[in-house]
């Protein structure tokens, strides 16, 4: 078996199919083979389709022989979170409340895309119960853990995902995002994570979150995100809101950023952040600058929109549980029915004072990227924590701790998570880059020239293959 497969990544793959030197059946035997082998360690995966991505392999090896490959991501190993529907495997939303027997015959949009690629699914990451917290852990699939350090949280509810992604158990990872489900765990695992712009990803069934949930990738590089981001925005009939498309040749190629314009904001005005959490993302920010782009330090203009922000989630929450079946119900996460409970007490007026939230900070972010092409933060305000908690133990609420993430889920903006270095225990550090709507490819774009810049961040190799 050829080791160096757990380092390369999807357009590296890619290359070699073009050039026949590796096939299709040695990438996904060298994946399933790394899967059995960290899974018990890590829980990145709650289902592993062995026999179908097999077999799969072995009709993308026969088009590559002929020259003839089925799509831009033919043979690339990559996987689903286990929050939307795939044909032939479960969608169990790490719930014990949903019924195991299916059926399990409909492909959600990303997973149609992706197979009409030709991407190869090899299975389903973990999340957090309906994906309703920061953190992965669910009563259906147990905890997910840091590959950086076993008893550390990998972050959530896109936890599986940016796991399978630091490890490279497949080289694309399908996440989701509903206040920094991609963008947490991306930058507690040293991963690259990216919101793109409400609608560009077509989405069905429509989440009950509304316009909070946004779908995207998480993958060891920015350009891969990219290549997954052609395949992901294909238009889908069934989700009637869908906008513009993505396309990787936006992607302009650039050493500098010269003429780039970056709002810098520390804490947003409201966020503490720790130490060494702050020094990375200065080292970002003054990389930023050698870069040659102009930097202003700033605050956003707005306040704290946690409570407009928890207004929809909980709400959403209580449509969830609404739809449960009557007998299974009472097997849901204590902690997710704190959070319907708080939902069925949502008013109409206070529901429709969330909205007007929204529209708010979006007229004031739209205002500041006049003067910006885009704003920098850190992501989170401090480093992983130990698994079995919620949050950190300073901190009050399960929302608190991630003050930077779920404003741009109200705003429906694209943001990314960038590797930016180590805290001062050795633990991944990431910088959020936020973009107008719609300017998902120049926050790709200033991603791409600071990841060439910093270099990447490679997880600790817990097994010799």
């Amino acid at each position: 078996m050829n080791t160096s497969f757990k380092d390369i990544t999807a357009t590296e793959c890619l290359e070699l199919y073009k050039t026949l030197q590796v096939s299709p059946v040695e990438i996904v035997d060298d994946c399933l083979d790394r899967i059995d082998r960290t899974n018990p360690m890590f829980n990145a995966f709650c289902f592993v389709d062995h026999e179908r991505a097999r077999s799969d392999a072995k009709a993308s090896e026969l088009r590559w022989s002929r020259g003839e490959p089925m799509g831009t991501l033919d043979g690339v190993p990559t996987t689903i979170k286990d929050l939307s529907l795939t044909a032939g495997m479960p969608t169990l939303r790490g719930s014990l409340a949903i019924d195991p027997a299916g059926p399990w015959d409909v492909d959600s949009p990303v997973a149609a895309n992706l197979r009409n690629s030709g991407a190869i699914l090899l299975g389903k990451t973990a999340t957090p119960e309906f994906g309703w917290k920061g953190v992965t852990e669910s009563p259906q699939n147990g905890v997910t853990r840091n590959p950086w350090n076993k008893e550390l949280t990998c972050g959530g509810s896109s936890g599986g995902a940016a796991v399978a992604a630091a490890l490279n158990l497949g080289f694309l990872h399908q996440a989701s995002d509903g206040g920094g489900s991609i963008r947490i765990p991306a930058s507690f695992t040293g991963t690259f994570g990216f919101k793109p712009t409400f609608g560009f990803v077509p989405v069905w069934p429509f989440s009950v979150m509304t316009g909070l949930a946004h779908l995207g990738p998480i993958t060891r590089t920015v350009e891969d995100a990219s290549l997954m981001l052609d395949v992901l925005t294909i238009p889908d009939a069934r989700d009637g809101w869908a906008g513009p498309t993505y396309t990787s040749a936006d992607l302009k190629s650039r050493k500098s950023l010269e003429g780039v314009r970056v709002a810098y904001s520390p804490s947003m005005g409201w966020g503490g952040v720790s130490s060494d959490v702050d020094r990375v993302t200065k080292s970002a920010v003054a990389h930023l600058i050698d870069l040659g782009a102009a930097v202003e330090e700033i605050d956003p203009g707005f306040s704290n929109p946690i409570e407009a922000w928890s207004t929809l989630w909980f709400a959403g929450a209580a449509r969830i549980f609404a739809s449960l079946p009557s007998d299974r119900a009472h097997l849901v996460d204590p902690g997710f029915m704190e959070c319907v409970e708080k939902g069925r007490s949502v008013s109409l007026m206070k529901y429709q004072d969330a909205q007007q939230a929204c529209y708010d900070i979006s007229a004031k972010m739209a205002h500041l990227h006049k003067r910006f092409d885009v704003m920098v933060t850190p992501t989170i305000p401090v480093a992983p924590f130990p698994v079995n908690q919620n949050q950190p133990h300073e901190y009050a609420g399960w929302v608190d701790w991630t003050p930077f993430t779920y404003p741009f889920n109200l705003t429906q903006q694209p943001a990314a998570s960038l590797p930016s270095g180590l805290d001062d225990t050795g633990l991944p550090v990431g910088v959020q880059i936020v973009g107008a709507r719609y300017a998902d490819a120049k926050v790709l774009e200033i991603a791409q020239v600071l990841e060439a810049r910093i270099g990447r961040l490679t997880a600790p190799d817990y097994i010799t293959l």
